[in-house]
């Protein structure tokens, strides 16, 4: 009981310090000596990574344009967190490899499928990925809502990929919305779910039958 209890807190330690390195970094690139500096080394930047600066496929998630950008994210993210949190309460370490997972195929997807997308930054692509997982695992449970929350986040990025996003919201975040790291999202969580549900499936009941 005790060590379930010890993972529950890691995995919401986690998700804390990923809420703080995001406003840290928000606060140095908004600083007149760091704006440029921040900006120019850790934002997604097509150019920049295929010169050899892979460390911006990951890094690139973590930065804003403003500070109403930051604060949707890190709201959605905790919402998904609480959302799915039967999920990943007892499973620090396979949260925080999802986590790291969805960042990459992020980046990579962005690189490889959207050359056109010269720079790209925030949580919103990886929150996409995040939310179909959890989908993944409602319906691995046999819970409805899991069906309902799919097909929901299906609609929405064919919407946006077909029409546009929200003009308020690109008013909000000073920025165009970048439809198409939603669309890697989902495609990033339903690789990770495909992937890693049988996966964690043939790892319990291996343990199972070793026991």
């Amino acid at each position: 009981m005790a060590s379930r209890s010890q993972s529950s807190a890691n995995t919401y330690y986690f998700a804390i310090l990923i809420s703080i390195v995001s406003c840290v970094m928000f606060v140095m690139a908004m600083t007149p000596l760091g704006a440029n500096d921040i900006d120019n080394f850790l934002s997604y930047r097509y150019d920049n990574i295929q010169a050899g600066e892979y460390w911006r496929i990951i890094t690139g998630n973590l930065l804003h344009t403003n500070l109403w950008h930051l604060l949707m994210n890190l709201a959605g993210f905790w919402v998904i967190l609480f959302l799915h949190e039967t999920h990943y309460k007892n499973q620090a370490s396979q949260f925080i490899a999802l986590f790291i997972s969805l960042c990459i195929l992020e980046g990579l997807g962005l690189y490889w499928f959207f050359p056109e997308l010269k720079g790209y930054v925030g949580l919103s692509g990886l929150l996409h990925g995040l939310f179909t997982f959890g989908a993944l695992l409602d319906i691995r449970k046999d819970y409805f809502s899991g069906y309902l929350l799919l097909i929901g986040v299906f609609v929405k990025v064919g919407y946006e990929m077909y029409f546009g996003a929200s003009e308020s919201v690109s008013a909000i975040i000073n920025a165009r919305v970048a439809t198409e790291s939603h669309f890697i999202g989902v495609i990033s969580g339903l690789i990770c779910g495909l992937v890693w549900i049988p996966l964690i499936r043939f790892i319990k009941q291996h343990k199972n039958a070793g026991n």
